[in-house]
């Protein structure tokens, strides 16, 4: 769909979640886990800065949404990982937010790292809402739509902010491929 320019990073929590990390009900086994899925997130998004290679770099989640899952006063969470809200918001030039589909609608447990119910699904979905509601470039696609549906919006907002060049059908006809 893209070229190589586009770089897309994968969830930093699955990375965490697949090796091992623990994840426990305790606030602070919650608030670890959100400490390291930070870190995480900033260090592949920092590798596709340093390579030089990325015109745009389409994130899965970002580090705000960590905020939807913190059990504690947000300015501790900011204060804990040396950063604020507004210079994280500032670090994403665009956020499209995928609503949380409603059970029995799409929303399913074929991921089998994702063990909240449809209830609590639509909590997170609903606080990852308020934490990046001050971003400036901000598309809500709802929950009422396919996923296919999802996409194809998604898809007609990125356009616009993807590089010319790095439109992959351009990019064939440019190379001949």
């Amino acid at each position: 769909m893209f070229c190589d320019h586009v770089v897309i990073l994968p969830e930093a929590a699955s990375i965490l979640f697949r090796g091992g990390f623990p994840r426990r009900p305790t606030a602070p086994g919650r608030q670890a886990a959100q400490r390291a899925i930070f870190r995480v997130q900033r260090e592949l998004e920092r590798l596709a800065m340093d390579e030089h290679r990325a015109a745009v770099i389409l994130c899965d989640r970002g580090t705000v949404d960590g905020l939807a899952y913190w059990d504690d006063e947000p300015a501790r969470f900011w204060a804990e990982l040396y950063t604020s809200h507004a210079a994280e918001l500032d670090h994403y030039a665009a956020v499209i937010h995928l609503r949380t589909p409603p059970d029995g609608n799409g929303y399913d447990h074929a991921n089998p790292l994702r063990l909240e119910t449809a209830a609590e699904a639509a909590l997170r979905d609903r606080r990852i809402l308020d934490a990046w509601a001050p971003h400036p470039i901000r598309t809500v696609i709802g929950s009422e739509v396919t996923f296919l549906d999802k996409l194809t919006a998604a898809l007609a907002v990125l356009r616009p902010l993807i590089p010319t060049g790095c439109h992959k059908r351009e990019h064939r006809s440019m190379t001949g491929v």
